[in-house]
């Protein structure tokens, strides 16, 4: 399949009432604040969208984006490389417009004076989102990471009688 590139601005709500899906890449280059987040992004970020109406009659976004990075594990230092996805919903919201009762689920953002969303600072703050807050090999990869053994069993914790069950015998009388 064809990496297409996707746009870097649209137009939420006309995306919306034509129902349009796009699958493409935006080039690594174009996430500056990423690149800054992690040690380096390696290929394209690829994006799916999906834009229309839901049943309460708001214009929806929905996407996924998933991106190759290098990051710092904080245990042994190394730099090793992983995948960073995001699944997010957004809904567009005028500038003087009074924000309805949107689902748990729905993001908002604002357009520009033109109508028109900046799918790429989306995507990247999305992503930046997605960073594991403490990066780390898994434990098999990670040099310091065969040091976490736990030794000997964990004895398992003796039956307590409950406290209260005499209260519970005091009731039924």
């Amino acid at each position: 399949m064809e990496k297409v590139k996707l746009p870097i601005k649209v137009d939420p709500v006309r995306c919306a009432n034509k129902r349009l899906d796009y699958q493409g890449v935006f080039a690594a280059a174009l996430m500056p604040r990423l690149a800054e987040s992690t040690l380096g992004i390696h290929g394209d970020i690829d994006v799916s969208l999906s834009f229309g109406t839901d049943a309460q009659g708001l214009r929806v976004m929905t996407g996924h984006a998933r991106a190759q990075v290098a990051l710092q594990c904080q245990r042994c230092n190394e730099s090793f490389d992983t995948a960073i996805e995001s699944e997010f919903t957004y809904t567009p919201l005028r500038e003087d417009a009074e924000a309805p009762e949107l689902p748990e689920a729905y993001e908002t953002f604002e357009a520009d004076e033109f109508g028109e969303i900046n799918l790429v600072q989306i995507i990247e703050d999305e992503l930046i989102l997605a960073l594991p807050l403490v990066p780390a090999h898994d434990n098999e990869h990670c040099a310091e990471g065969r040091y976490d053994l736990s030794y000997g069993d964990i004895p398992e914790a003796e039956e307590r009688p409950n406290p209260f069950a005499i209260l519970e015998e005091l009731k039924r009388k």
